[in-house]
């Protein structure tokens, strides 16, 4: 099943064109890591996605449903109030600030959302926070405030927020750019694990380690469009835009 597929998204802010005629399509299970330059879209296309951005104009469809069709800044068509809330809540988000609440402890950050959204139980809440920080490699801290965390524990918290609404997609904004670099392994380590368990995952990074070891495909970005795509083995030993090896000769040690 394709479970995210844009076609043709554009997004301006002022003069500025963020996205131009972006098409993707992302398959059930797939991992697809996107790469490029500061500037390029990368985080606006995410955004877009869940509606966190409104595109100017193109289609976004989610599990075959579309969800948004607008063009010249008006929408044409979109998915019922139901739907609509539906599709979105099938995707998760991680940002590279981890936004908890700083006075709501692990358990309190994690059970939150699906308490208020979903109408969970507290006690199945709670069950299944337990089960995810456990996944998180947290299990000791749900008592835990934040502050009292480091950096990519709170990450790795985020991670699991995101995974107690039970998303069948999973969006990862640069999510180990705020993170010393000691503190990275740990969180790519989780997002790894949630790639061998098979979510479908659209993640920016400029971690090129773990693009080129979890990715099934990698887009490259700049200037707005998507550049280049494919396998990372390709893409990344025999790249064919200029702009592409520009990038890769830039962030890849020689």
């Amino acid at each position: 099943m394709v479970m995210v597929q844009t076609e043709d998204l554009c997004k301006s802010f002022g003069e500025l064109h963020v996205l131009r005629d972006v098409s993707v399509t992302v398959q059930q299970g797939e991992v697809i890591c996107i790469i490029g330059p500061s500037g390029a879209g990368k985080s606006t296309f995410l955004r877009s996605l869940n509606q966190l951005e409104t595109i100017n104009s193109g289609k976004i469809f989610i599990e075959e449903q579309l969800l948004l069709h607008r063009e010249n800044n008006a929408t044409i068509a979109r998915a019922g109030k139901d739907d609509f809330k539906s599709l979105l809540l099938q995707m998760g988000m991680v940002f590279q600030s981890f936004n908890l609440f700083p006075h709501k402890t692990v358990l309190e950050n994690i059970t939150l959302a699906p308490q208020q959204v979903k109408n969970t139980p507290k006690a199945q809440a709670n069950e299944l926070a337990g089960v995810l920080l456990e996944k998180v490699g947290l299990a000791e801290k749900a008592g835990e405030y934040p502050s009292r965390l480091s950096g990519g524990q709170q990450q790795r918290v985020a991670i699991a927020r995101a995974l107690a609404m039970e998303p069948k997609i999973m969006l990862f904004d640069e999510p180990t750019s705020a993170l010393d670099p000691e503190l990275v392994g740990d969180v790519l380590a989780v997002m790894k694990q949630l790639a061998a368990e098979g979510m479908t995952m659209l993640v920016v990074s400029h971690e090129m380690g773990f693009a080129r070891e979890v990715a099934d495909k990698v887009l490259f970005m700049a200037d707005g469009i998507v550049a280049e795509e494919g396998p990372p083995e390709v893409l990344f030993t025999n790249p064919q835009n200029p702009r592409t090896r520009q990038f890769l000769n830039s962030v890849l040690p020689q």
